[in-house]
């Protein structure tokens, strides 16, 4: 319904009712308002029985514009479609969020070339939290919650409001419409057709010679309880980027450390990881002979709660148990709201600690054994006479294009210790130590040439392992899929909603009959908001209940009658 400019300043009505202005059909009888309605014979205008919404002032300020633009069905489209088409750009190439370690820099052009390149520059790779995607859905939002203001309120006013007795150029010009002579008294023709309608579940209210009957008028909501559906639904998924609210994270957990999940203050230990495969007679012949195919991979979680030392880096937490499961696929270790997932794993052993000697390699004597975690180790060890200092620490050891040393991944790939040594028989200010755990990295970054640069070829200080008792590896390490999704039942609940709206709005339809009785001529109108067919063979089928028979063809009032 498009804006207009009212008849009178004062839109007063000839039965003394008076419409706000830009009110098309007067709210008390029914009668059309503006000149050009006056003679006119088509059919009313009834989505909201004439009433006025905000977004058609005629004169709109700043904040008139702002509910206009974001009352506009047409806008609401364009949000929509803009949204699919930046959901449509997103689902090219995989997200970053997809992936477990990538550098997303080098990810796309290497993988997809320049168009992958072109991909990550315009901020395409992570589509569904860019700033432009987040404030496409606000929008929508807040279209929907303006569209529904502003058509909801007239509405409701038009419904509660409505008046028995209607003006007859209201009546004829409704698209259901009937207009015959009748020889009984009104009071008499109102009451007998009372009954018919009451059970086909009319509410039937009257007024001498007038009738109103009015059925499913619930159903008129239902487009709006989509829209709070709508509402809640967009709020849930916005709501998921908030702190706390989401998180979606593949993390480590080698077998026999317990690891703390990232921003909360729960840890989770990998006890004991186990995988079984399929057999040779067991898999399915088409993959005989070509991989091993495992049949069970499991992971014995236990899960901790910190609740004392909880922030300080400098000691222990205190951990209490809360749950316990064994992980398996589709069975996740459930604990308030947090999922854990069995997502992969790894049998290659990670080291977690070593118990390196201290030892003159010129005499053969040894000073001492201690304990070097690959993750957390202390930053200062007395061994005998000599105290080592940890200066640096490298988990995967390498080097950046100026020949630096640099950690390549948090992962215990290729660890790396320097220490200062000091003691007996060294420098005043000590002498620097470069230590590999691992025998193969000794060799590949050879150790030995770069203590001797260190040191000096008067180095007689190592540290060597005994023995592989003194190594302590995770044998194999699991992968599990943390999960915390605190607004999903919000969105299942908004979902909830828009589907008991669309229930209401497909399976009902809202039915009003307006009669009246007037110097022996009966005038009917009728109005659903759709099936009009059946509406029509309703209203035939309670006039015959009184004896009255009537066209269906009659009732058809597509150009409206005089």
């Amino acid at each position: 319904m498009k804006a207009h400019t009212p008849l009178i300043s004062n839109t007063k009505c000839e039965c003394g009712h008076q419409n706000p202005v830009g009110t098309v059909l007067c709210e008390a009888c029914g009668k059309p308002l503006e000149e050009k309605d006056l003679n006119s014979s088509e059919n009313l205008e009834m989505r909201y029985d004439g009433v006025a919404r905000r977004s058609q002032r005629d004169s709109p300020g700043v904040i008139d514009r702002v509910w206009n633009f974001f009352s506009s069905v047409k806008i609401a489209i364009y949000l929509i479609v803009l949204t699919l088409l930046g959901s449509m750009l997103g689902t090219i190439f995989p997200q970053e969020s997809t992936f477990l370690n990538i550098d997303a820099s080098t990810y796309y052009q290497e993988t997809y070339g320049t168009a992958g390149n072109i991909y990550y520059i315009l901020g395409l790779s992570h589509t569904y939290e860019s700033w432009w995607f987040v404030t496409l859905l606000v929008m929508i939002g807040a279209s929907l919650v303006i569209c529904s203001l502003d058509r909801v309120l007239p509405l409701y006013k038009a419904l509660t409001r409505q008046k028995i007795r209607k003006h007859r150029q209201f009546l004829t010009r409704q698209k259901a419409a009937l207009v015959v002579k009748v020889a009984e008294d009104p009071e008499v023709w109102v009451a007998r057709i009372v009954q018919p309608l009451q059970k086909r579940g009319y509410r039937v209210r009257t007024d001498g010679g007038a009738l109103l009957a009015e059925k499913h008028r619930f159903s008129r909501w239902g487009p709006y309880v989509i829209h709070i559906g709508l509402i809640i639904f967009l709020l849930a998924v916005l709501a998921r980027g908030l702190p706390g609210l989401n998180m979606d994270q593949h993390l480590a957990f080698p077998q026999g450390d317990t690891v703390r999940i990232p921003d909360t203050s729960l840890y989770l230990k990998n006890e004991k990881f186990t995988v079984e495969f399929y057999t040779e007679e067991e898999m399915p012949k088409e993959f005989r002979g070509t991989k091993v195919l495992p049949k069970l991979y499991e992971t014995k979680a236990v899960l901790y709660e910190c609740t004392a030392d909880c922030a300080d880096p400098s000691r222990e937490p205190q951990l209490t148990e809360v749950a316990r499961h064994d992980i398996q696929v589709n069975s996740p270790l459930s604990y308030k709201g947090l999922k854990a997932y069995q997502f992969d794993y790894d049998l290659t052993p990670v080291l977690r600690s070593v118990h390196p000697e201290l030892t003159n390699s010129s005499t053969g004597e040894i000073y001492g054994k201690f304990e070097l975690d690959m993750k957390n180790p202390q930053r200062s060890f007395q061994i005998g006479p000599y105290t080592l200092e940890l200066k640096e620490k490298y988990m995967d050891f390498g080097l950046n294009e100026e020949g630096q040393p640099v950690s390549k991944s948090p992962y215990p790939n290729a660890p790396a210790f320097l220490f200062l040594i000091k003691g007996p028989d060294l420098p005043e200010e000590g002498q620097q130590y470069f230590y590999f755990p691992k025998q193969i990295d000794k060799e590949q970054f050879q150790q030995a040439a770069i203590n001797d640069k260190l040191g000096g070829s008067g180095r007689y200080l190592e540290l060597t392992l005994s023995s592989m008792s003194d190594v302590d590896f995770s044998e194999s390490t699991a992968y599990l899929n943390v999960r915390v999704d605190r607004a999903m039942p919000f969105v299942w609940i908004g979902a909830g909603i828009v589907m008991l709206g669309l229930i209401l709005g497909f399976y009902w339809q809202h039915r009003r009959i307006w009669l009246t009785v007037d110097d022996g001529e009966l005038v009917l109108g009728g109005h659903t908001n759709k099936n009009w067919f059946g509406f029509r063979r309703e209203i035939v089928s309670i006039l015959e209940k009184i004896d009255m028979t009537v066209d269906e063809k009659s009732l058809d009032n597509g150009g409206g009658l005089a």
